[in-house]
């Protein structure tokens, strides 16, 4: 396995790679170099640092537990299994630590007000959320069929005093839903700071969302070597945007011998638009302000995409994901709606933890690989979301 320095990216015009870059309205130029200049005066100022992390810890509850999936493991025979557990965080998922911190830099630039696009709706709470605590104006932007795939968390951002616009242009889902939201943005860029969810779109948004994400495998190695006395060999996470999975590896890409697996979604199987695995069969174009690896046909334009999870149902990955796939230090595979809703019934009936359904195509892989590992191998996959926004979903389908 190969080590990467993850210091060196991105470079200072925003690419890993070729990847990456600003692919943006002249509109919104201005806007993205002052989030830069902002966000790199915050990273180096201790007071920032200081709110950021006292509210993680007290509203956000971090660190969140690595725990042992001791019967998960006994069941499967082979590898040792553990989870960490960001499904245990505030709102239910990874998405506050990104919310909390851009929420900061919209304070700190004057902003007034704030939008965000949601798929599985588990952002679009996340930043609802973060406004309500510090008094801003929310709208979050969310498609049709995302939001009757997931009413409860539209309910929950209501609650939480946000307005919710529906998205019924295309599929109406996640890509609609961040079409609207820059188009608003380019209307209000003056008073409204757009809190981008996942770690793509134009840079400065994937180096951002990537460092207010570092702290997952930053907590994860701390606390697997203080249980085992050593790294782990192979770290778990799925892939929509990517912002779990490279807030969870960032913290391993130099180490060389603990392997690296991002798994997409691979939905009704690698049909052209039935699934939404852009590295099986994508091809390299230009989607919503970057550079990447994505779903499109031979004339560029965007295919289709499926996934039983909101949050994976999208044409694009990170840039940073294409980067570390092209340098081989991160590995790829994806999971089907099938194995990810077998994934998601065994870990609720064996360890009492019912996972987000995107969360569940990282445990199929598990499911997957752990039993031909020997015993004293080390698997930790991230438990990016807890699966209370996907009970009626999953119970229309397996109950």
């Amino acid at each position: 396995m190969v080590s990467v320095d993850p210091a060196l990216v991105p470079d200072a015009s925003g690419h890993f790679g070729p990847y990456g870059g600003m692919f943006v309205p002249e509109t919104l130029m201005t806007a993205l170099q002052e989030l830069e200049r902002e966000y790199r005066t915050a990273a180096a100022d201790p007071a920032f640092q200081l709110e950021l992390s006292g509210l993680l810890r007290d509203f956000c509850g971090r660190p969140t537990p690595l725990y042992f999936a001791e019967r998960l493991t006994g069941k499967l025979g082979g590898a040792q299994i553990f989870l960490k557990r960001e499904d245990l965080l505030h709102t239910g998922a990874h998405k506050i630590n990104n919310a909390i911190g851009q929420i900061l830099l919209a304070r700190r630039m004057g902003k007034s007000r704030i939008i965000a696009e949601t798929g599985a709706g588990q952002h679009g709470v996340a930043t609802a959320t973060a406004a309500a605590r510090f008094g801003f104006d929310c709208v979050i932007y969310m498609g049709a069929v995302d939001m009757e795939r997931q009413a409860l968390n539209v309910a929950r951002m209501k609650f939480l005093g946000a307005e919710v616009v529906p998205v019924t242009a295309g599929q109406a889902t996640l890509k609609e839903a961040i079409n609207e939201a820059m188009r608003d943005w380019v209307t209000n860029v003056r008073t409204t700071h757009y809190i981008l969810g996942s770690a793509l779109g134009s840079h400065p948004y994937p180096m951002i969302v990537r460092d207010f994400h570092k702290i997952i495998g930053e907590e994860t190695r701390e606390q697997i070597i203080a249980r085992t006395g050593r790294l782990p060999d192979h770290l778990i996470a799925c892939v929509g945007g990517g912002s779990n999975a490279i807030g969870f590896f960032h913290a391993f890409l130099a180490d060389g011998s603990v392997r690296l697996t991002g798994v997409e979604a691979g939905g009704e199987g690698i049909i052209c638009g039935r699934h939404a695995a852009r590295f099986q069969g994508g091809k390299l174009g230009v989607l919503q302000g970057t550079k990447t690896w994505l779903l499109a046909d031979d004339d560029g334009q965007i295919e289709l995409t499926h996934s039983v999870s909101a949050g994976l149902d999208y044409a694009a990955i990170g840039p940073e994901h294409s980067y570390y796939r092209d340098n081989g230090r991160i590995s790829y595979d994806f999971a089907t709606d099938d194995e990810a809703l077998a994934a998601f019934r065994t870990l609720a009936e064996i360890e009492g933890i019912i996972p987000a359904l995107e969360s569940a195509h990282a445990i199929a892989h598990v499911i997957k690989i752990a039993p031909s590992l020997p015993s004293d191998r080390i698997l930790i996959a991230n438990l990016s979301g807890r699966g209370d926004k996907d009970v009626h979903q999953a119970a229309e389908i397996l109950l």
